[in-house]
């Protein structure tokens, strides 16, 4: 593809502000970007010209963004797929990677890391990506993000499989995750 020639990105997220700041930020270092506010317009906008790359949120509004992924890789194979999310896990990135995500990256995030895994070529490598040892702490919030998951976000539901009381589980969801 010519230097001068812009690629193409479809920014899939609920969040109008956080979408055009994105959008925009893209525009400038050779994308031109176009933004789907629900995942019903994300499908409309890939269909009627298929993009060079996808970023997806993991939840849109009450829906899942995961669910967009097989769409958008049947409509480009070759389309750079990233998702986004605030709520990261291992259980959630493995699950994106193997439903065709191509990079997975944590909220808060600058656009210039974006553009860094849009501009990346290959897919990254789930394994390769964890295979330092976690700390014990970090064990359980990804084990606690898991059931959650599972649990489609339903902290009671969660606390009674992982034998925690409700209020146990909220105060450790509400502090940031452990580092390794």
């Amino acid at each position: 593809m010519p230097a001068d020639e812009q690629r193409s990105v479809l920014v899939i997220d609920d969040d109008e502000r956080f979408a055009d700041t994105l959008a925009q930020a893209l525009n400038r270092p050779g994308w031109n970007a176009r933004v789907a506010t629900s995942v019903d317009a994300a499908l409309a906008a890939a269909s009627a010209a298929v993009p060079d790359a996808a970023i997806v949120d993991l939840r849109i509004a009450a829906d899942d963004g995961l669910r967009l992924l097989q769409p958008l890789r049947e409509a480009g194979p070759a389309m750079r797929i990233i998702v986004l999310t605030g709520y990261a896990s291992i259980a959630t990135a493995v699950k994106a990677i193997k439903l065709g995500a191509d990079d997975y990256l944590a909220k808060p995030v600058t656009a210039t890391a974006v553009a860094a895994a849009l501009n990346r070529g290959a897919r990254i490598a789930v394994d390769d990506q964890y295979s330092t040892a976690m700390s014990p702490r970090r064990l359980e919030w990804e084990h606690i993000q898991r059931v959650l998951f599972e649990h489609d976000g339903n902290i009671s539901a969660t606390a009674r499989t992982l034998k925690m009381h409700r209020r146990t589980l909220q105060r450790k969801l509400a502090k940031r995750p452990a580092q390794d």
